[in-house]
């Protein structure tokens, strides 16, 4: 019973504990409003051709690398990651914006135009994974 106890007056405290913070509720409100200026560019990427052209040119660059890169949806943020390295495109109130390491570990970002051809942020990306190669 002592662990049970213990639980209970972990979660108690945690819960008083937010009760306390009075910037808890405006930072849920600012994470909240966030997502909601960024939900048409969220939509735009998961259902654009950008999206569709970048998986498909993603495979085979991999192939030719003789890799996978692994594609993943997280929530609204587009995932992709090879080799111990990622590219992670976000949709903001702004738009998409791209965001992966450089080859001297400075995070890099970069605005996706969903206009434009995937193939260079695929090539300017899977460049730091060739030169940390």
């Amino acid at each position: 019973m002592d662990f049970l106890d213990n639980l209970e007056n972990s979660l108690k405290n945690l819960e008083s504990q937010e009760e306390r913070d009075p910037t808890a509720l405006q930072r849920q409100q600012q994470v909240r409003e966030q997502a909601i200026a960024a939900a048409p560019w969220a939509e735009k990427l998961k259902t654009s051709e950008y999206t569709q052209s970048l998986f498909t040119k993603a495979a085979l660059a991999g192939h030719k690398m003789r890799a996978k890169i692994y594609m993943a949806w997280l929530e609204s943020t587009l995932r992709l990651e090879v080799r111990g390295h990622w590219c992670e495109l976000k949709p903001s109130s702004h738009g998409v914006v791209a965001y992966f390491l450089g080859t001297d570990g400075e995070l890099i970002t970069r605005p996706v135009d969903l206009n434009e051809d995937p193939e260079t942020l695929l090539n300017r990306w899977l460049e730091t994974l060739r030169s940390s190669a």
